[in-house]
């Protein structure tokens, strides 16, 4: 990644203006023309001092990156370009180093961006904090309750799509080191009255909209809500999906962010039943009915949403309807109880809703409190951030704008003062002398509101409490009276005359002229709104609420502690905690961060004049200007004053030895700048008119122009010396190197024609020497050859002479024994004659039987006694001898194959033999079971937990432990049971539970009864008269019958020295308790493939179809 440029001043490749304290000339205008110039480039900030205006480019901008953070961290505040970053990093180190509480406070019209603001102040603090496990925890649960505030407490707006309607105010605490605690959270004034009515283009708060899309259907069952938005009267249906917002995905957001912060599950769904009672309780619709005495009541239409929302909270729906119909007034010791007609009751509704809602937004923020709260109780330093509507102007004012505009003259009166007290607390740091400025003191208007005598706000509640009869239009009259003279306050209902005529004012208005701006209010519903008026009765039938939540939101319900006083008016609770507000702030140290809204379109790249006019004046930003240039418009530290104009002067450039006063005094003095446009601080240097500055400035640009070419002049000299020292080094290195090389071809050219000649004498001499050696070897191998072939000849002459004397021996040799032969067959041929037959009958018989054995050993079959292979008899005559010999070889490889076995596949292939013995060619079941060894145990009833206390009941060994099938005799169905066979006894059990069910002794059991056919059902018959045969014989199925029929045939033998009688047949009886059941086997196709079933044909039969 490339290296980023690094600025050492905000003047730096300054677009238009960076602090508009330096703006000339200042005015409307150009001050418009200065931010149009920056947001065209990006610059989306600048400052006023150290107040930051944040205009919303309503586009990402990748000025947020963790580089940035890195970039403005410990850095001056002036030192790189204006960013939220620098305000946010001089809190911090404020708040850090000096030990100074800080406050940020966030101001702008909806859509301005602040709570994006916010959002980036959090984000930085927390990045440029300690870590640590714990840190890094508080960091994200302070962070993670941003998405839940929002979702209960922002709505889209026709001017943001997510507008904050409650004003947030968040005191993080941080310990010695800087390292987060923890936090508490402040709202002011939730706009209930969004929850029952929206205007047009607008929706009600998230969080109604996020449940219906992100939620299961599950949980919406849970809840008795339905995806569709249609269905219920609260939701606007006109802007009910927003472009580039994903409801459902927000839902996961807030759920997650929930738990982060520390909601028990128990909580979240709690928070979400009330939130669905909520959005059903527009749902609910009355009607109108008169009654006997003539008197107007209501009824409830449909009273299955009424049934769902009393079924969610736990509200008994008799009195939940009672307390819509009816409204009970007590007074001292007397009650009395009036119908409400069908106005009142829909504004009973709404009433609740609003107040159920706002109590459970003020519920949220005190659980988020009570898990973001510090843990240690040591001293804490504090940073306020303080997210709150801005002035609003619309074309209809209402009690809302009334008040959320009197918050801003509070705000701004606060914001005045403590920029003058800043101002003067500076200069006497530094030892300037301060002037009085002139500004305009908002303080009047703050009276005309909040004065407890003469204040609107007094008068209003005054007229709440009044006996009679109370309207607005009395209210406006009280006005009218009490604030006619006063300067900032208009109506055409006053005794002022030059309002009589004002045709822009109706009757039923009046106007206030704000420090921002005259504003209109409607004094339609002041007093509604100033009661906020909920029926005793609804809030004694909430209390009964068998839901944890919704009944601590109603505490005054309880009959017990019951209150007649009257409740506080929402005038008065705001004002009240906004004079709370403004003493918190007024204990720490303020920055300020003023949001602008460039257009009303959302769009990028729009700049509205006339908009950004409008809010330049209503935030007051050029008497903001005005207050800072009032004194001196720039100030700045010696150092970095002297390291910026140096070069300006011959005796600070390019070092200055001494103090850096002392290099600034003798730098301005260079310049012969009057002495009336700066003052000498004890630490700063200051400017009184920016022309002086930018005189600076373009003298600085100047001589770095001149510098640049000086320093560009020197390199140049400095490059063309370097390359022709460069250029004569190479040149001798050049020469050295050639005269080398040529040496070296020279001396190479001499060594080569050297070497040739040599080569050419050392041939002439090895080629005489090889001529002379050739001739002499001719010569020897002449001389040899010659003596070959003379001894050759020799040779050939002897051995003739040998062979033909040897020839001679060999005749006589042969004529000699043919002599003797003869003599001998003349002797012996009258012995040969009498015993000739017999001798060669024997010699041919002995010949034949040697072969037969030979061809044997190498045709002798496999050792497996299952092979029956055998050689072919190759004579008619050994017919006996071969298959007497196939037998003997048989019984002899029967015994080497028994000699392997171990005693228990001994004790197998017995059981095998046996059953061969007891089943072979009667049961059709038989040759499936021979290649299938005998496992016995085939529950492993010793290892599986689930039978540990069958196995505790049965002491002995167990021989067979398998699950078999129980059939029922009344309706031939099977039941599973666990068929155990012990050296005593046969014991039946439940499969699920390992409890026994039956229990006999081997001597009980006197047959077993199965068919011929390949099925697995067989019967124990007991003996009559035995304690088991109370229930009558049994007649069971199985998969391994011939393992089980041969094991029990075996034990039985084994224990009572009888043999088991096995029966085998298609139709047998078994006895079930009194009576005989015939059991009868027939072939039939099964719908369940090739699995047997029975069936009962009637009282004395069931009938077992096999396949």
């Amino acid at each position: 990644m490339a290296k980023m440029e690094v600025k050492t001043s905000l003047l730096d490749d300054m677009i238009g203006v960076g602090d508009m304290v330096l703006l000339e000339p200042l005015n409307e205008d150009s001050f418009i023309n200065n931010l149009k110039k920056r947001f065209d480039h990006s610059e989306v900030y600048t400052y006023i001092g150290s107040v930051v205006i944040s205009i919303n480019p309503y586009r990402s901008l990748p000025i947020y990156t963790p580089e940035k953070v890195e970039e403005y961290r410990n850095r001056n505040f002036y030192e790189l370009s204006p960013h939220i970053f620098a305000l946010s990093d001089e809190a911090y180190r404020s708040l850090r180093d000096q030990d100074k509480d800080q406050c940020i406070l966030i101001t702008g019209e909806s859509g301005a961006g602040k709570t994006e603001a916010s959002k980036l102040v959090m984000s930085y603090v927390a990045a440029v904090c300690g870590k640590g496990a714990e840190v890094n925890q508080v960091k994200e649960q302070l962070l993670q309750s941003n998405p839940v505030l929002e979702a209960f407490g922002n709505a889209k707006t026709v001017r943001n799509d997510n507008s904050s309607r409650f004003g947030k105010y968040m005191d993080i605490e941080f310990d010695f080191k800087g390292d987060p605690l923890g936090g508490v959270i402040s709202n002011y004034l939730l706009e209930k009255s969004r929850v029952v009515k929206q205007p047009r283009g607008e929706r009600n708060f998230h969080i109604f909209y996020q449940i219906l899309s992100g939620a299961s259907e599950d949980f919406l069952c849970k809840l008795k809500l339905e995806r569709d938005f249609s269905r219920y009267n609260y939701l606007g249906l006109d802007s009910a999906k927003v472009n580039g917002v994903d409801d459902a995905a927000n839902f996961r957001t807030v759920r997650n962010a929930m738990q982060i912060v520390g909601f028990m599950d128990h909580e979240t769904q709690s928070v979400f039943e009330v939130v669905a009672a909520v959005l059903k309780l527009g749902n609910i619709e009355f009607k109108p009915e008169s009654r006997v005495n003539g008197l107007d009541e209501s009824k409830i239409k449909d009273k299955n949403e009424l049934k769902e929302i009393c079924e969610l909270t736990g509200i008994d729906q008799s009195v939940l309807e009672r307390a819509f119909s009816f409204r009970t007034v007590e007074a001292k010791q007397e009650k009395v109880s009036t119908t409400l007609n069908v106005a009142q009751a829909y504004y009973a509704r709404d009433a609740l809703a609003k107040n159920l809602y706002s109590r459970l937004f003020s519920w949220l923020v005190t659980r988020i409190n009570e898990s973001i709260k510090a843990q240690t109780k040591v001293r804490k330093k504090v940073m306020g951030v303080l997210d709150i509507y801005g002035f609003e102007i619309f074309e209809d004012n209402s009690f809302e704008q009334f008040i959320i505009n009197y918050c801003n003259e509070k705000l701004q009166q606060i914001f005045i003062e403590l920029t003058l007290k800043e101002e003067q607390e500076e200069y006497i740091r530094e030892g300037i002398e301060w002037t009085h400025i002139e500004y305009f003191n908002n303080a009047i208007i703050c009276d005309l509101i909040e004065n407890n005598q003469t204040g609107i706000l007094a008068m209003l509640d005054e007229e709440c409490l009044r006996p009679g009869t109370v309207t607005d239009d009395t209210f406006l009259e009280k006005l009218n009276q009490v604030c006619a003279t006063h300067q900032h306050f208009e109506s055409r209902m006053s005794k002022c005359s030059r309002f009589l005529n004002d045709t822009s004012l109706p009757h039923s208005c009046f106007r206030i002229q704000h420090y921002a701006g005259k504003v209109m209010y409607q004094v339609e519903g002041f007093v509604d709104k100033n009661n906020d008026l909920l029926y005793r009765d609804l809030s004694q039938a909430m209390w009964k609420a068998s839901h944890s939540l919704i009944k601590a939101l109603f505490p005054e319900g309880n009959p017990a502690k019951i209150n007649l006083k009257r409740p506080p008016t929402a005038g008065s609770q705001f004002k009240a905690s906004v004079a709370t507000l403004m003493k918190n702030l007024q204990t720490k140290n303020p920055n300020y961060i003023r949001c602008i809204k460039p257009n009303d379109k959302k769009a990028a790249h729009i700049f509205n004049d006339a908009l950004v006019c409008h809010q330049i004046r209503y935030l007051g930003l050029l008497e903001n200007v005005r207050v800072r240039r009032a004194g001196y418009a720039f100030r700045q530290a010696y150092e970095p004053c002297l390291e910026r104009y140096k070069m300006l002067c011959k005796q600070t450039w390019p070092h200055w030895r001494g103090p850096a006063r002392a290099g600034v005094e003798v730098l301005f003095n260079e310049l012969e700048i009057p002495e009336e446009e700066f003052s000498f601080g004890r630490s700063k240097i200051f400017i009184r008119n920016p022309r002086t500055l930018f005189k600076l400035e373009d003298l600085r640009k100047q001589r770095l122009e001149d510098l640049a070419t000086l320093i560009e002049k020197i390199y140049r000299g400095w490059k063309c010396r370097t390359r022709f020292l460069l250029m004569k080094k190479s040149q001798i290195v050049i020469a050295s190197w050639y005269r080398r090389y040529a040496q070296q071809k020279r001396y190479q050219k001499i060594k080569s024609s050297a070497i040739i000649v040599q080569s050419y004498i050392r041939g002439w001499k090895a080629r005489k020497l090889l001529r002379e050696l050739k001739h002499q070897k001719r010569c020897n191998e002449a001389a040899t050859v010659i003596a070959a072939y003379w001894h050759g000849t020799q040779a050939r002459r002897e051995l003739k002479r040998l062979k033909e004397e040897a020839r001679r021996k060999h005749a006589v040799a042969v004529i000699w024994a043919y002599w003797l032969g003869l003599k001998v067959r003349r002797e012996y041929r009258k012995f040969f004659r009498a015993n000739a037959g017999r001798k060669i009958y024997e010699f041919t018989l002995q010949r034949l039987m040697q072969k037969y054995f030979l061809e044997m050993k190498n045709k002798m079959p496999s050792l497996s006694p299952i092979d029956k292979n055998w050689p072919v008899r190759p004579y008619l005559f050994l017919d006996s001898t071969h298959t007497e010999l196939k037998r003997i070889f048989h019984l002899w490889r029967c015994k080497k194959y028994r000699d392997q076995f171990t005693d228990q596949q001994k004790l197998i292939y017995e059981e095998k033999l046996e059953a061969s013995e007891l089943f072979k060619d009667k049961k059709a079941l038989y040759p499936a079971s021979v290649g299938q060894p005998f496992q016995g145990a085939y529950l492993e009833i010793s290892k599986n937990p689930k039978y540990k206390k069958l196995k505790d009941a049965v002491d002995e060994k167990i021989i067979i432990a398998e699950v078999v099938n129980k059939i029922n005799r009344a309706n031939g169905k099977a039941t599973s049971r666990i068929f155990l066979l012990t050296k005593n006894n046969v014991l039946l059990a439940d499969q699920k539970s390992g409890n026994i069910k039956s229990e006999v002794p081997l001597g009980d059991v006197t047959k077993v009864s199965m068919s011929s056919q390949n099925d697995g059902f067989f019967a124990v018959h007991l003996k009559e008269g035995s304690g088991a045969a109370g229930k009558g014989d049994f007649l069971l199925s199985s998969d391994h019958l011939i393992e089980m029929a041969t094991k029990l045939y075996r034990t039985t033998l084994s224990q009572t020295k009888q043999k088991l009688n096995i029966e085998i047949s298609d139709e047998f009886l078994v006895q079930f308790r009194q009576d005989k059941v015939c059991v009868k086997f027939i072939q039939g196709s099964q719908k369940n493939g090739n699995i047997p079933t029975c069936k009962r044909k009637n009282n004395r039969l069931l009938e077992v179809a096999v396949p």
